[in-house]
């Protein structure tokens, strides 16, 4: 898929774990799991928002366009 979902990354730079913005977003930690692996066929903008808010980031930072030639040789 082209597209690349980071929340891991942007976890790790606000030292917060999955369980701890499960909590804060109100998803379960599942969700959240297939989120962060890419797994989900789309996400709803009140869900993006408050991810964004809760990881003090912008949409563009969750994530990232890999053309599809790019997308196939890059690790899921």
């Amino acid at each position: 898929m082209p597209i690349i979902v980071q929340v891991d990354v942007m976890l790790a730079r606000r030292k917060m774990k999955s369980k701890e913005l499960a909590a804060r977003i109100g998803i379960t930690e599942a969700n959240l799991s297939l989120l962060k692996q890419g797994k989900v066929k789309g996400v709803r903008f009140g869900t993006l928002e408050a991810i964004c808010a809760a990881l003090d980031c912008q949409p563009g930072d969750l994530l990232e366009y890999v053309a599809d030639d790019l997308a196939a040789s890059t690790p899921s």
